[in-house]
């Protein structure tokens, strides 16, 4: 009892060391212990791949391939680690034939995609930069029309990763969203999505997933000259930018069609082959009574509407937030906040738009198209924000390309967003 005594009498003599002995030892508990999670974590997803990759196959069959594009820059310089410790032995362990490609510098990715190969599959490792430029640099190709069939996986590597909540599972914990995106491009299932294409009066398309942006939301400014209020330095450059450049009203005009109905889902699978006999009578049918050749359709030419805005923020988006929502007609989304707004309203609905830039107020206008063009006034300058990569503001046209690329989904996620509650 009294060497119990001592002990306490001694750490309230030195509670200044005993304070931070007691911190110290707390925050390396908590370390230890968030490692060994991400440890279990591997371990895991591991085992689950291991159980791909014993499949056998068909002597004729071969390995799957796959071409991982991968931004070594993404997340601070963690990007390559990441990948290798947490990606890299899934694939492996499934037996898939992988091919590493890693990017030097901003916009390499657009000239690999012109020299890439067949593959069976194509894998984006990084954040909304890196899959922006390899969409652009795929849809460029001239044989894109071939490309674009290779189904596509998005490990979120970056520190922006818009299209992740579509596609996965989100949680707190960065190995867990790395080991469940590359399970889920294991386990094959697939999700058409919509892609922009967006195209100046010289330069070459752009290509976007979620949308295109263009607004005083957005243009906050460098946030890195208040890095010394940590967490806040987001919220502070919008504010200060808001008081110091208030009124922030755009006048543009818009000239956008109507959407087109949206034709039925392919089938997953092609239909099994009818019998010989079935072919055979087929066959003399069309050659004792061939079929009348319907005539060419005429295209119409495109009704376009224009209409003048006034707002705040225009934001022209893809419904590729929720992928698997059935709809009626192919389109996209042309919304404009209203120009009414106090200061106090605007940095409110700034600080929302920080969490999901999605979400527009009420009052906002809602437009639905299948093509719309943005016409600028003269002298106006700023910057246009296409999935988080900013571009010079200028006149452009922007074309839905409906259920153009096909996208490894997580199929617990797909079913969430199925469900009536989203």
């Amino acid at each position: 009892m009294a060497r119990v005594v001592k002990v306490f009498r001694t750490l309230r003599n030195h509670w200044k060391k005993s304070t931070f002995a007691v911190c110290v030892l707390s925050y390396g508990s908590y370390w230890l212990y968030g490692k060994h999670c991400d440890s279990v974590l591997r371990r895991e997803a591991c085992l689950v791949a291991r159980e791909y990759g014993r499949q056998q196959i068909a002597p004729q069959e071969r390995l799957r391939k796959a071409t991982v594009i991968l931004n070594p820059a993404a997340c601070s310089g963690k990007a390559n680690k990441l990948f290798e410790n947490n990606a890299a032995p899934i694939l492996h362990l499934a037996g898939v034939e992988i091919t590493i490609i890693k990017t030097d510098y901003e916009g390499q990715a657009k000239k690999l995609m012109e020299l890439m190969e067949q593959t069976d599959m194509l894998i984006v490792a990084g954040g909304d930069g890196t899959l922006q430029e390899v969409i652009t640099g795929l849809l460029r190709r001239p044989d894109q029309d071939t490309f674009s069939n290779i189904p596509i996986g998005f490990i979120p590597l970056g520190s922006h990763n818009s299209l992740s909540p579509s596609l996965h599972l989100l949680s707190d914990n960065k190995v867990k969203d790395i080991t469940s995106a590359t399970l889920s491009i294991l386990k094959g299932e697939t999700v058409p999505l919509d892609v922009l294409q967006i195209k100046g009066e010289k330069e070459q398309p752009v290509f976007a997933l979620m949308g295109l942006r263009w607004g005083a939301f957005r243009d906050c400014g460098c946030n890195n000259q208040y890095w010394y209020l940590g967490p806040l330095k987001t919220n502070a450059a919008h504010w200060f930018s808001t008081l110091r450049e208030w009124p922030l009203v755009r006048n543009i005009t818009v000239s956008y069609t109507a959407p087109s109905l949206r034709p039925p889902d392919q089938p997953p699978q092609k239909p099994p082959r009818p019998n010989l006999l079935y072919r055979i009578i087929r066959r003399l049918k069309n050659r004792w009574s061939p079929p009348v050749e319907e005539p060419p359709k005429v295209e119409e030419p495109e009704q376009w509407e224009e209409q003048q805005l006034s707002t705040l923020e225009l934001f022209v988006q893809t419904h590729n937030k929720n992928p698997v929502e059935r709809r009626i007609n192919d389109s996209l989304m042309i919304c404009a906040e209203p120009s009414d707004f106090t200061v106090g309203e605007f940095i409110t609905v700034g600080n929302k738009k920080e969490e999901d830039s999605t979400i527009f107020t009420k009052n906002s206008t809602k437009l639905e198209a299948s093509a719309c063009r943005l016409q600028l006034p003269e002298g106006a300058a700023g910057f246009y924000n296409i999935d988080n990569e900013e571009y010079e503001a200028m006149p452009v046209e922007v074309r839905l390309l409906p259920r153009k690329l096909r996208f490894f989904i997580n199929s617990e996620r797909r079913e969430q967003l199925l469900s009536p509650t989203q």
